[in-house]
C-alpha cells in the first residue's frame, strides 16, 4: 500500500491541482512506498499567497516570541527525533545512525538561530553630530524560497529556515521529489510548537515548482543546494528576476596525505568520509592524493577496511546503505566501467557487492581506485556514489597545484603531524572548508557553510552570521529630536512582550 503525499500549504495538508504524481521509493528495497504531488502553476501561487498573507504578521511578531517558538520546535525535534531519522532512512536509504547524525547536525542551526535576539542586534552611536544620534538594524526580506536536495532531507532545509523564520520572513519549502516525507513532519512539528500558519509552507514538486517559485514576484530569496549546473540555473534565473540567491554546488573533494601523516588514522578517515551516506554528500571524499611514497601501504589499509564493510538496508545495523534511485546505481556503475577502461586499477569492485537487504534495492558497495590520472572521469566528474579514486603525486606542491586546478572548491582535507605544513596548506588552498586531520570538515552552525569556485553562486554561504545577514536587510536611521518626549506613569515592572 503506498500513501499520498501532498503539499503543506497554509497551516495544512493540501493535495495538489495538477494531476502529476511521482513514486516515491525504499532504496533498500526498490519498493514504490509512496505517491508525492508535483506542483502545478496554481500550487505554486496558492503556496506563495500563504506565505505573502502571513508575512506582516510574523515580521511584527516580538522577537521574544519568535524564540519561544524556536525553543519549542527544538525541544518537540530532540523528543521525536528518531521519528526524523526513520523518514530519512525509508526514502533516502542511509543508515539509521547517518539519519540520527544528519538531525542533529540540523538541530544545530536550530539551536542558533534561536539566539536571533543577539544576531539581530544593531549599532547606536549617540551625538554622532550636535543633536543627532544614528544606529543600524536589520529587518525581514518577506517570503522566501528553499529548494533543497536529496541527499540530506532534513539537515540542509535546517541550513536555512530556522534562521530565516526566526529572522521573520516566511518561507516556501521545495523539497526533492526523491525524499519529500520529511519536509511535511517538520512542517507538522512547526505547528505544534506554535507557529502561525503559513509562516512555513512546503510546496512539492519538480521543475514546474523550482521555476515557479525562481520567477515569482513576491518571492524574495532563493536558497539552494545541489549540483553545479542546476545551481547555476537556480542562480542565474532568480537573479534575474531580482531575487537575492545563494547557490551551494557540488564538489570534487580532495584529501592529501602527506608522509608524516598517521596512516591509520588516514585509513579510517578515508573510509568514513568517502563512504559514509555511500558517498552521496557534497562533503564526502572522493580523491585521496598521497604524497610521496606513502601510497602503497594506505592503499592496503584503506582495501581492507573497505572489504569489511557491510552493505544492505539501513535500518539492519549495515555501515553502508542503498544509493537513493535506481538511476543513482547505474550512474555510478558507468563510472566504474569508465574508470577501469581509463587504465585506473580497481582495487575494490563495489559492483559485486552482495547487500544484506530484501528486495532488490540500489546497491553499489564500497569503490576504490588507484593509479587514477587527472584526466579520468573518476577524478574530473563528481560521481555522488561510494568511489574513492587515489592519486599519486611526488610533493606537497604538486598535491596544491592539483587541488587549485580543479574547478570546485567545496572541501578539502590535510593529514600530517607538521604544523608549519598544515598553517602553510590552509593559507594556500583555493577552497573554502578545509580540515586539517579532519575528513569532513562541515563548519558548527555559528559558523557558516560555502564553498569557492563551482561550489557556490552568490555572495554569502549559508548559516552562521552569513545566513542572518542573507536573509535581513539593513537601514542606519538617523535621528534628531528637538523637544524630549514624555511617557505616562506606569509602576508595573516591565515585562518582555
Amino acid at each position: 500500500m503506498t500513501t499520498s503525499i501532498n503539499h503543506w500549504i497554509g497551516g495544512a495538508s493540501v493535495p495538489g491541482t495538477g494531476g502529476r504524481t511521482a513514486d516515491v521509493t525504499n532504496p533498500a528495497t526498490g519498493e514504490v512506498t509512496g505517491q508525492v504531488d508535483l506542483a502545478s502553476q496554481d500550487d505554486v501561487q496558492a503556496a506563495v499567497a500563504a506565505a505573502t498573507a502571513a508575512f506582516p504578521g510574523w515580521r511584527d511578531t516580538s522577537l521574544t516570541k519568535r524564540t519561544q517558538i524556536l525553543f519549542a520546535f527544538r525541544e518537540l525535534l530532540n523528543a521525536r527525533a528518531p521519528e526524523l531519522a526513520a523518514i530519512i532512512t525509508s526514502e533516502h536509504g542511509k543508515v539509521l545512525s547517518d539519519a540520527a547524525g544528519e538531525v542533529a547536525r540540523g538541530q544545530e542551526v536550530v539551536e542558533f538561530a534561536c539566539g536571533m535576539p543577539h544576531l539581530l542586534k544593531g549599532a547606536f552611536t549617540e551625538n554622532a553630530s550636535t543633536g543627532v544620534d544614528v544606529h543600524s538594524t536589520r529587518q525581514p526580506l518577506g517570503p522566501v524560497a528553499i529548494i533543497s536536495p536529496f541527499n540530506f532531507p532534513a539537515m540542509v532545509p535546517m541550513w536555512f529556515f530556522p534562521v530565516a523564520i526566526a529572522a521573520g520572513n516566511t518561507v516556501v519549502l521545495k523539497p526533492s521529489e526523491k525524499v519529500p516525507t520529511a519536509a511535511i513532519w517538520m512542517a507538522q512539528l512547526w505547528k505544534e510548537a506554535g507557529l502561525p500558519d503559513g509562516v512555513f509552507n512546503v510546496l512539492q514538486g519538480d521543475k514546474v515548482a523550482v521555476d515557479g517559485l525562481l520567477t515569482h514576484p513576491d518571492i524574495a530569496s532563493a536558497s539552494f543546494v545541489g549540483s553545479t549546473p542546476i545551481a547555476r540555473y537556480v542562480y542565474e534565473t532568480g537573479t534575474a528576476h531580482g531575487k537575492r540567491v545563494q547557490a551551494l554546488g557540488g564538489a570534487k573533494n580532495h584529501m592529501v596525505v602527506l608522509p608524516d601523516a598517521d596512516l591509520d588514522l588516514a585509513a579510517d578517515a578515508a573510509i568514513n568520509a568517502g563512504f559514509g551516506s555511500a558517498g552521496e554528500r557534497c562533503m564526502a571524499i572522493s580523491a585521496l592524493v598521497a604524497v610521496g611514497d606513502v601510497a602503497d601501504e594506505l592503499v592496503a589499509k584503506i582495501h581492507d577496511r573497505a572489504t569489511g564493510l557491510v552493505t544492505g538496508d539501513g535500518t539492519r545495523g549495515c555501515d553502508m546503505g542503498p544509493l537513493v534511485t535506481a538511476a543513482s546505481q547505474d550512474r555510478v556503475s558507468g563510472y566504474v566501467d569508465a574508470g577501469e577502461s581509463a587504465g585506473a586499477k580497481l582495487v575494490v569492485d563495489g559492483r559485486t557487492v552482495q547487500p544484506d537487504a530484501d528486495g532488490k534495492g540500489f546497491f553499489v558497495g564500497p569503490t576504490l581506485f588507484d593509479h587514477v590520472t587527472p584526466d579520468m572521469s573518476v577524478y574530473t566528474d563528481e560521481i555522488f556514489g561510494p568511489v574513492l579514486s587515489v592519486l599519486r603525486v611526488d610533493t606537497y606542491d604538486e598535491a596544491v597545484d592539483l587541488i587549485n586546478a580543479n574547478p570546485y572548491g567545496n572541501g578539502t582535507a590535510l593529514f600530517t603531524n607538521d604544523g608549519g605544513a598544515a598553517r602553510k596548506f590552509q593559507n594556500e588552498v583555493t577552497v573554502g572548508m578545509i580540515g586539517i586531520n579532519v575528513p569532513v570538515p562541515v563548519p558548527m552552525a555559528y559558523f557558516s557553510f560555502g564553498g569557492w569556485k563551482n561550489s557556490l553562486f552568490g555572495d554569502t554561504h549559508a548559516h552562521g552570521t552569513e545566513g542572518v545577514h542573507f536573509f535581513t536587510r539593513g537601514k542606519v536611521v538617523t535621528t534628531r529630536w528637538l523637544d524630549p518626549s514624555h511617557g505616562g506613569i506606569n509602576l508595573g515592572f516591565p515585562q518582555n512582550t
